[in-house]
């Protein structure tokens, strides 16, 4: 029951966290949102790792870097993606993707769920689809391959956080934060995006960040006291964390395929919880 909590816990902050560096780039560039809310969660991380340093291996240490590229990565292709207006077929895919690599890992390494966890994998990822997708914004095949590389970078990421073993402490976020950090950096280079922060609203992104740091450290003790798999499908709910807040705050329509996947994704929860 703790890493179900816990994986929910994650979902509910990464959907918050989604909602307001989303809400914060539509008003300027994403790139200084995006590096502040990696500086937010690795101040968290760095926190984490003072209060409860623990005994991290190399392997630990490899693991977190592997989940840095990824999340680094996914977060490019994401924003190219919606820099493009390409939301209706980057945010289901990308959703979509975090949840089945690291379900599709956990498989590999030796886990097998309960026939309860299985249902609501199965209802899950058409939930985490339908509540992501916009069908009044704009795709394309370009849309398709951008969320695709974002899901395989979000999906790696989880991933590889979860090979972390309980009692090594948090400085494996920090090498992951710091190795996104990095990625961004980067990529903002490369494609000669400015990544520094010159509006005042781009700081709110360390506030997302924060709570992404917290999802990360609950994502990552959840995957210790439990399964992968149930990590990995509770936390890739966050869509839908995002929409209701958009619903409640800035008062956007739930659409009918929204309120369908809403109503899995709460099946999906109540059917793990039996699992």
């Amino acid at each position: 029951m703790t890493a179900i909590l816990l994986g929910l816990v994650a979902a509910v902050l990464f959907g918050v966290s989604d909602y307001i560096d989303g809400l914060v780039s539509r008003r300027g560039s994403a790139w200084p949102v995006a590096l502040l809310a990696c500086i937010g969660a690795l101040a968290v991380a760095a926190l984490a790792t003072v209060l409860s340093p623990g005994r991290s291996t190399p392997a630990d240490l490899a693991w977190s870097a592997l989940a840095g590229v990824g999340s680094g990565l996914g977060t490019v292709y994401l924003y190219r993606g919606l820099a493009a207006g390409r939301m209706g077929v980057v945010a289901p895919v990308s959703a979509v993707g975090s949840a089945l690599i690291p379900v599709a890992f956990a498989l590999v390494g030796g886990e097998r769920p309960s026939v309860a966890v299985w249902l609501g994998i199965a209802v899950g990822l058409p939930g985490i689809w339908l509540v992501s997708r916009e069908p009044d914004r704009g795709g394309s095949a370009k849309g398709l391959i951008d969320g695709l590389l974002a899901g395989s970078g979000f999906g790696l990421m989880f991933a590889a956080l979860g090979q972390v073993p309980q009692g090594r402490g948090y400085l494996p976020l920090v090498v992951a934060e710091v190795v996104a950090m990095a990625v961004v950096l980067g990529a903002a280079l490369v494609v000669g995006a400015d990544p520094r922060p010159r509006r005042a609203t781009d700081w709110v992104g360390l506030v997302g960040g924060v709570l992404a740091g917290g999802a990360f450290i609950s994502f990552m003790v959840a995957t210790q006291v439990g399964l992968l798999t149930v990590a990995a499908v509770l936390s890739s709910l966050y869509p839908a964390i995002t929409v209701l807040l958009a619903a409640w705050l800035l008062r956007e329509a739930i659409h009918r395929g929204q309120a369908v996947g809403l109503l899995f994704c709460v099946a999906t929860v109540a059917l793990v919880a039996v699992g």
